[in-house]
């Protein structure tokens, strides 16, 4: 049957048709897909793992038990599970198991632009790479086969325009292959010292294997056309090169991105005049080609930095720009805000005003380092807003860090935030953590996390309370601070930051945009009362826009929080809610 299928959805029909029965992700897009997916076939479990480590060690262990398992993440999140991927590669796998990552090129919704084929050249491990959804199906497939014939776990690399475009796939059904044997093998799976050293040269003659299977292997692919010149290249990259040229050139599309063949290319270049490499982010096939011996046309003419289109890749090879890939006019910016009713406005209003300096995190509230709120100072990766705090407290004299604070999401505290608190409560910094508790994870989608008591399904699951956690860490003083309430949270925080010893707050107010949420009826402003202060425009809501009569508030957004009714000296915020 043919369906039109979201990238993402494609890998997750692959992994139903392949028989995978063992899911555990973590949400970062543009992988979340994925897992959601799959959590619909009730043939699969599916999880969302506290992070991305733990995942992955799932994953292993079901493979370990004889299921083939999956874990994805996007490129970040390879980061996080680069420590479990390394050693897996010397271990080798019992069933398949495939890491699904996908990479951010043009940083959508990401802190870098990293290229994760680094990480699979580093962790010597097998890594697909398919251009569209019809791939993203039969190259899940194919993984799982090379997963156990090479005796590897295989990386499945996406990328944001793979993952969020649609094409059509050719769906089949499940085929489940005989569970696999646990069976007990010390040299194979423990990897202390003295088995690692003898696994390593069995990784290196599986490299030379692989490399052999990707001269002929189905994911690498020759499409002749015009022989003046011959183009190398991966992922999305292909489609916009075919959209450009057609059948003008010839194509060498490589679906492995690691190890690259070296016949394949070889014979492909000899076919044609002129060679040049197309491929996003750093150039791993260009190198490759290079220490070949040939002379490629690659990052000369190509950036090294965001993600490509049409027309990039027509004007850097020296085609005239179609009338259809031109834009003339520049299209207005819209930059993210925090939601009408965000529950973390008013926490950032009250550090704001008590002139704190913030260590942030990643999730919604980075978007707190933007106008008119521009209250976070750093960030650089999930709970790393801790530990620079506890780092920048224990260097600081005469009260620099007095008002230093961390501020971090339930969901990030869960994936990467608990070890920095320990690192706070065992080595004694004088270090204040605000935790934004909003119940769910906000910037991927309203995932669950450990602190909400519901997994992936919407099943009610065990809850971690986080006040208790925190007291069983260490840390003694702990609040709990509606963030709607703008005099409590300045409160809460004058107190806080003014303690000899760690403390937490957490800012508990569910996410407004969670569909059990009941709001209060919109606001709107008595223009008789508004005297155009501005006052209210401070706290960056889209709800509110000031006009030549005064303060407006769209009632189509407001969700009565109320926040900008403490703000107003003068009472001009009124409910809409009709008197009974």
């Amino acid at each position: 049957m043919k369906e039109l299928l979201l990238g993402n959805k494609a890998v997750a029909r692959g992994l139903y048709e392949a028989g995978c029965c063992f899911v555990s992700s973590y949400p970062g897009t543009p992988s979340t897909e994925i897992t959601e997916e799959a959590a619909k076939f009730g043939e699969i479990y599916c999880e969302w793992a506290p992070n991305e480590k733990v995942a992955m060690e799932a994953a292993f262990g079901a493979s370990l038990a004889g299921k083939r398992s999956f874990c994805g993440m996007k490129h970040v999140g390879l980061n996080v599970s680069a420590d479990p991927l390394y050693t897996m590669s010397y271990t080798g796998v019992n069933a398949g198991i495939i890491i699904g990552v996908a990479d951010d090129a043009g940083m959508h919704s990401s802190q870098n632009e990293q290229d994760s084929r680094h990480h699979a050249i580093a962790s010597k491990v097998p890594m697909l790479e398919p251009s569209d959804s019809e791939e993203a199906l039969e190259f899940t497939k194919i993984a799982y086969e090379l997963s156990e014939k090479f005796d590897t776990p295989v990386l499945l690399k996406m990328c944001t325009r793979v993952s969020h475009s649609q094409s059509v796939v050719e769906t089949g059904g499940r085929v489940l292959p005989p569970k696999k044997d646990y069976e007990k093998n010390i040299p194979k799976y423990v990897m202390m010292p003295g088995m690692a050293k003898k696994r390593h040269p069995i990784i290196e003659e599986r490299t030379k294997a692989l490399r052999e299977w990707a001269e002929t292997a189905p994911v690498n692919k020759v499409e002749m056309g015009g022989t003046g010149l011959g183009i190398i290249t991966d992922s999305t990259s292909y489609q916009y090169v075919k959209e450009v040229f057609g059948d003008s050139v010839s194509v060498l599309k490589l679906g492995m991105a690691n190890p690259l063949p070296v016949k394949l290319i070889k014979d492909f270049a000899a076919k044609v005049e002129k060679v040049a490499v197309v491929e996003e982010l750093d150039p791993i096939i260009e190198d490759h080609c290079k220490k070949l011996g040939l002379s490629v046309t690659g990052k000369d003419k190509l950036p090294m930095v965001d993600e490509f289109s049409q027309r990039i890749v027509a004007k850097a090879l020296g085609q005239e720009v179609p009338e259809g890939m031109r834009v003339d006019d520049p299209i207005p910016a819209r930059p993210p805000v925090m939601c009408a009713g965000c529950p973390h406005r008013g926490m950032f209003y009250a550090l704001k005003k008590n002139k704190c300096t913030i260590m942030g995190d990643i999730g919604c509230y980075t978007l707190g380092a933007l106008a008119p709120l521009g209250e976070i100072d750093m960030t650089l990766c999930m709970g790393a807003s801790i530990g620079a705090t506890h780092g920048f407290h224990k260097v600081s004299e005469n009260g620099e860090a007095d008002r230093v604070v961390a501020v971090i999401g339930d969901s990030t505290f869960m994936h990467s935030g608990m070890t920095g608190l320990a690192d706070i409560a065992y080595n004694q910094s004088n270090s204040t953590v605000v935790i934004l508790d909003n119940s769910t994870t906000g910037m991927t989608g309203h995932q669950p996390n450990p602190t909400t008591g519901y997994n992936i399904l919407g099943e009610k699951v065990g809850r971690i309370d986080l006040e208790a956690l925190c007291r069983a860490m260490g840390i003694r003083r702990i609040s709990v601070v509606d963030p709607y309430d703008l005099d409590q949270c300045d409160k809460v925080i004058k107190e806080e930051i003014a303690a000899d010893e760690p403390s937490v707050i957490i800012a508990r107010r569910s996410c407004a945009l969670l569909k059990n949420v009941k709001h209060e009826p919109s606001l709107r402003v008595d223009p008789e009362k508004c005297k155009k202060c501005g006052v209210c425009m401070k706290i960056g809501c889209p709800a509110i826009s000031m006009r030549e009569d005064g303060a407006h508030v769209d009632e189509t957004q407001c969700v009565g929080c109320g926040v900008c009714q403490q703000l107003c000296k003068f009472d001009a915020f009124e409910s809409t809610k009709k008197e009974a």
